[in-house]
């Protein structure tokens, strides 16, 4: 069973916090994770389904017990949330059979672009919540998002490319010295 816990920053794994390695489960599982004082932190991938649907996750624990997190239909998870299961932590200091929480922040991995035709689609729209209507007026202007390629974004600022225009040109590069 999850229980919820608050959204703060608790130092997951891929926020580059002061965690320690617990080398233990390097071997063990795929699933690495951090401890912070009592508890153990964990981030789990899920698929888009499972979100919306409930799933049933095994996990290996440190004392090689195998636990089930399950979430329930209904109970929708979304990606990013931060929940945790009790007593699956670790031993609290002079409490020994007293355990930390298992602290686990979710990815919801979703399909990639075309996995459905337009007809399932538009059944898979009828079944979601309805989406926000924008009232179309002359003053708004319709986009298109493109994928964005941060390596393409970095070429653009070293070729001088984001200043194009001569009236907002900064300056020139490098020049030779003149004797």
């Amino acid at each position: 069973m999850l229980v919820a816990s608050s959204s703060q920053n608790l130092g997951f794994p891929h926020s580059n916090a002061n965690s320690s390695w617990l080398s233990g489960l390097k071997g063990r599982q795929k699933k690495v994770s951090f401890r912070r004082g009592e508890d153990l932190l964990m981030c789990m991938d899920i698929q888009l389904v499972e979100a919306l649907c409930g799933f049933h996750k095994p996990i290996t624990t440190l004392d090689n017990r195998t636990i089930v997190v399950t979430s329930h239909p209904g109970q929708t998870v979304k990606h990013g949330d931060i929940k945790c299961v009790l007593n699956e932590g670790m031993p609290i200091y002079r409490r020994p059979y007293e355990k930390g929480r298992l602290i686990i922040e979710f990815k919801v991995n979703f399909p990639s672009s075309g996995f459905l035709s337009s007809d399932k689609l538009y059944l898979l729209e009828k079944l979601l919540p309805a989406r926000q209507e924008v009232e179309e007026t002359e003053e708004i202007e319709q986009v298109d998002l493109m994928d964005f390629d941060p390596a393409q974004d970095r070429r653009h600022c070293y070729n001088g490319e984001a200043y194009e225009d001569d009236e907002h040109h900064l300056g020139g590069g490098v020049q030779c010295q003149t004797s």
